[in-house]
């Protein structure tokens, strides 16, 4: 969905129609939600106007996206958040709310690729995951040897742990005894 005719710095203007159509005018293409969710995603800027007013219903839109992202997978927004949203509707702090969410949010985005990071380097560090990634080999070195006609294991590389090559082995020590039962 990239921009074609609009200006640089200018929103794509789409355009929704009684038919609860949605056109594109930087493409001049009919699109849907799914479309506009991904526009969104990939950081495309855009102004949702009824074409028949003219009016921006932008943010009506996206609610919609939402709504509809909420209900058809896993759950982004907690019950209790959702309560506490409504709640403020109507409440002396409403008209602080859109201003104090923007800035959790811009603050979210500035750190997640810190939090991406930190996250990677947990789990190089994990015993358990490098637990998991051993598991991993072996169950891969076992399907291998099992599947007639796979790969024979490799003989362990050097620095590999004891109890990898041990298990490597012993796999091998398997498949030759089933190849010696299939003569």
């Amino acid at each position: 969905m990239a921009k074609s005719d609009s200006k640089p710095g200018e929103p794509i203007i789409i355009k929704k129609y009684a038919n609860r159509r949605l056109y594109n005018t930087g493409t001049s293409s009919y699109i849907t939600l799914d479309d506009l969710a991904k526009m969104t995603r990939e950081d495309v800027d855009f102004q949702v106007v009824d074409a028949k007013t003219g009016d921006d219903i932008t943010h009506s839109i996206l609610t919609q996206i939402i709504m509809e992202e909420e209900s058809s997978g896993e759950h982004m927004l907690p019950v209790s958040f959702l309560r506490d949203l409504i709640s403020m509707y109507g409440n002396s702090m409403q008209a602080m709310m859109p201003s104090y969410l923007e800035a959790s949010m811009e603050n979210f985005r500035k750190n997640r690729e810190k939090l991406h990071e930190a996250f990677r380097e947990g789990m190089a560090n994990n015993p358990f995951a490098k637990m998991a990634e051993t598991n991993m080999a072996v169950m891969k070195a076992m399907g291998e040897a099992l599947i007639p006609g796979g790969k024979r294991p490799e003989q362990p590389a050097p620095g590999q742990s004891d109890e990898l090559a041990a298990l490597r082995e012993q796999m091998a020590a398997m498949q030759k005894k089933l190849d010696d039962l299939d003569k």
